[in-house]
């Protein structure tokens, strides 16, 4: 009972509607739930992005373990991509450490690259296709050593991405997996884009938890609405019109960008 005293239904409201979007879209969380609770509910761009880097962690932990037992993650590649993004996060972590005390400069610096990783998610959702179809073939042919090292430095972006914004672990890691392995089946690139989300967004939230940056009341609010919210969505997904989704849907990162970047 006490436990059911600290729960927002506000924020259980919220993380349905966004856990929804995410089982009918595929697109990571972080694309819409940081974003509302910065402009819905004025929460601190550090908490925001803090507490969906954990929230993160334990949805995608779910969604791995399914992978795993799907036989579904080349953990080859999510070690290359882990060798690049967990050096990235925790080096992330400790120029954040320098804004500790500037509680308005981090805000405007968490709120500007939020903007940016959302331009980059909106436009990888409309041009995904033709991206892979344009490029993929031509890395591919970069050999293995190339592919190896583009797929570390990869990682490395998305883990200064992710940990400053709580965006990219999803439609930009999965696109950049889409062009450098081209052969690979699309199961196993979002398998292992998943796996390779847990240890960021574990660490990058563990990071920020260490900040003080975690609203841990907040984060089982969201959890309690969005794990129906995504079970519900999924069963309806296969039903509708997958490009009409993903359109509107990059028309509101659009205009949420913008908003963060006025």
């Amino acid at each position: 009972m006490e436990f059911l005293q600290h729960i927002d239904l506000l924020f259980v409201m919220s993380g349905f509607v966004v856990g929804a979007v995410v089982g009918l879209t595929g697109v990571g969380g972080g694309s819409l739930m940081t974003p509302i609770l910065i402009l819905v509910f004025g929460v601190h761009p550090a908490a925001a992005v803090g507490t969906d880097l954990l929230y993160a962690s334990v949805t995608k932990t779910g969604g791995s373990l399914i992978h795993g037992l799907n036989r579904t993650i080349h953990w080859p590649l999510v070690a290359r991509l882990a060798l690049g993004s967990v050096p990235a996060a925790l080096l992330t972590l400790l120029a954040l450490q320098h804004y500790a005390g500037e509680t308005a400069a981090l805000g405007a610096m968490i709120s500007r690259a939020l903007g940016f990783a959302l331009i980059l998610t909106a436009a990888t959702l409309i041009f995904r296709r033709w991206l892979v179809a344009s490029y993929a073939e031509r890395l591919a042919a970069l050999g293995e050593k190339r592919i190896g090292m583009l797929t570390t430095m990869t990682g490395a972006a998305l883990g200064l991405l992710v940990t400053l914004s709580s965006v990219g672990a999803g439609a930009l890691g999965v696109t950049a997996l889409l062009l450098l392995y081209p052969k690979t089946p699309v199961a196993r690139i979002v398998g292992s884009d998943i796996a390779h989300a847990v240890p960021l967004t574990l660490i990058a939230g563990a990071g920020h938890l260490m900040m003080g940056h975690i609203d841990v009341a907040m984060l089982a609010s969201l959890l309690l609405g969005s794990i129906p919210g995504i079970m519900l969505a999924s069963n309806l997904a296969p039903r509708l019109p997958e490009s009409v989704l993903r359109y509107a849907l990059s028309t509101i990162l659009v205009v949420v960008s913008a908003k963060l970047l006025a």
